[in-house]
């Protein structure tokens, strides 16, 4: 019997021969800490001499990104912990201000094809992208890996998820997911591994499979795995990373559910509230009227995000009484899309550009929501008051849906756009 990718890489990691349902101690390649889960809450409250017990510094990663930048003393309180640690311990691989963890970790070369990456974080699982085991763990389990470098995993049984056919225009990879997440469930996925397979999945551009396996942990999934391909290691290439060991499923590999969607039969999909797997074709709730629109977060704040959102804008203004607010998924993206014109475009149109941060996407800083608003976002959570008041209400779309229907002022459908 053949091993699917899971099987493979914690393997390779543990020395011995797993299979699904199997436990074993695992090396963990990249261990990355947040401000809002990392040091502060392991050091400070848990196990404050744990740092003279780091197993290798090299292979930790904190990120500021949470709190950033700080909108009260607390939140720039916790962020100067978690510098000063930093730097306390000689952590070189420290980063705020440069946006989301996940982004972050992708473009700083951190996440490579065949690692193990664990992350307090739960969308840490956006790696598989690339080829990685990545995923999302507890501030105690991270005690242990920073000071053990390895931790105890078992192996997840695998959902093969086939995307065959094409998109058509203005149908995006988040409307992928949002489709496979309504199959699923919410939970349908808990503890398995997911791997994305398809035509349709080799047509899309690295940036855009990052937000299909970003969501993988939407529906209860360890992590969200994708192929190697020739898009992943020029990807890599472009970051001086050549030498990896790139794993793929047998084809007698044996997974726990295999299901078959079809591209080139989906239209743009949204979540409603309060459930991320509450999801409709948008024809269902074409005209519900909207207060803010948000553009940003790990999930769709990426340049080609972007770019499409631009493109729709192009030209147009933002409906009146409505707010847009734009918030590119790292520090790279944000410059890239302002020399470029991008920016400029977004802004002229009426949006709000902001710093690359996850401030808004969990309602910490930057643009909560009021009581009994709306918000259409591209981030990948809308559960109750996770952007602000617990009386708001939160829908999760892709970025051509989050343009067009801020130009209209309320749920619109992209393919619906006139040349």
């Amino acid at each position: 019997m053949g091993k699917t990718m899971s099987e493979k890489i914690l393997s390779a990691k543990s020395g011995l021969d797993l299979k699904a349902g199997d436990i074993a101690w695992v090396s963990v390649d990249k261990a990355m800490l947040d401000d809002i889960l990392g040091p502060r809450i392991q050091i400070a409250e848990h196990l404050p001499k744990l740092s003279s017990e780091i197993k290798d510094v090299n292979n930790v990663v904190v990120i500021s990104d949470h709190y950033t930048p700080p909108a009260t003393v607390k939140q720039a309180e916790i962020v100067k912990f978690t510098r000063d640690w930093s730097k306390e311990q000689g952590i070189k691989n420290y980063y705020e201000f440069k946006g989301p963890c996940h982004q972050v970790m992708a473009e700083e070369g951190h996440v490579v094809p065949g690692t193990v990456v664990l992350g307090t974080d739960s969308h840490t699982c956006m790696g598989g992208a690339l080829g990685a085991f990545a995923s999302g763990v507890g501030s105690t389990e991270m005690l242990g890996i920073i000071s053990q470098g390895k931790t105890w995993l078992k192996v997840p049984e695998t959902i093969l998820v086939e995307w065959i056919g094409s998109l058509q225009k203005h149908v995006m990879a988040k409307d992928m997911v949002l489709h496979t997440i309504k199959h699923i469930g919410h939970s349908g996925a808990t503890y398995k591994a997911i791997e994305f397979v398809g035509e349709a999945i080799e047509a899309l551009s690295v940036d855009q499979r990052m937000a299909i396996t970003n969501m993988a942990v939407e529906m209860g999934a360890k992590v969200g795995l994708m192929p190697v391909d020739d898009k992943v290691k020029e990807y890599l290439q472009d970051k001086g990373i050549d030498s990896y060991e790139a794993y793929s499923s047998d084809p007698d590999a044996s997974y726990y559910q295999v299901l078959k969607f079809d591209a080139s039969t989906l239209s743009p999909q949204v979540a409603c509230p309060h459930e991320v797997d509450n999801v409709h074709d948008v024809s269902g709730i074409k005209d519900k009227a909207i207060d803010q629109f948000y553009l940003g977060s790990c999930t769709g704040g990426r340049y080609s995000d972007l770019e499409i959102a631009a493109n729709i804008m192009k030209g147009k203004k933002i409906a009146d009484g409505v707010r847009l607010l734009v918030s590119p998924a790292s520090q790279s993206i944000w410059e890239k899309a302002c020399e470029t014109g991008i920016l400029g475009i977004l802004a002229k149109s009426g949006a709000t550009i902001l710093a690359p941060t996850c401030g808004v996407c969990v309602g910490l800083h930057s643009g909560l929501l009021g009581a009994n608003e709306r918000c259409l976002s591209t981030s990948n959570r809308n559960f109750i008051g996770r952007m602000g008041s617990t009386k708001a209400e939160i829908y999760l779309a892709s970025p051509a849906t989050v343009a067009i229907s801020a130009i209209k002022g309320v749920i619109a459908d992209p393919c619906e756009i006139k040349e």
